[in-house]
């Protein structure tokens, strides 16, 4: 990785970040906020592997860790919120999600 630096990564781990938080802040979309969300997982990803690549011997291992450990947890996230965007739209019939304010169909 010839001339990159840790601040490239931060950098491009801090777009990731806004485009993901502007995701789940703009979208009334169920499955728009999911997207965002996992935009900014992956951007703690990009973070904790860059960190561990530049951070020296001691940390060599423990940024790939969490970084595993946040995709499991990012592909939990997505089972249990596709499951809730389902049953949503099975009972209310749209994904919008203004519409389940009330939980009443």
């Amino acid at each position: 990785m010839a001339g990159l630096t840790l601040n490239h990564f931060l950098v491009l781990g801090l777009i990731l970040f806004l485009l993901g938080g502007y995701c789940v802040l703009a979208r009334r979309n169920a499955i728009g906020i999911l997207l965002g969300i996992e935009l900014i997982l992956n951007a703690a990803n990009i973070n904790y592997v860059a960190f561990s690549f530049y951070g020296g011997q001691a940390a060599k291992y423990d940024g790939q860790v969490f970084a595993i450990f946040v995709i499991m947890l990012a592909a939990a996230e997505a089972v249990i919120g596709l499951a809730i965007v389902l049953a949503i739209y099975q009972n209310l019939r749209t994904i919008d999600v203004s519409a389940t304010e009330s939980l009443s169909g």
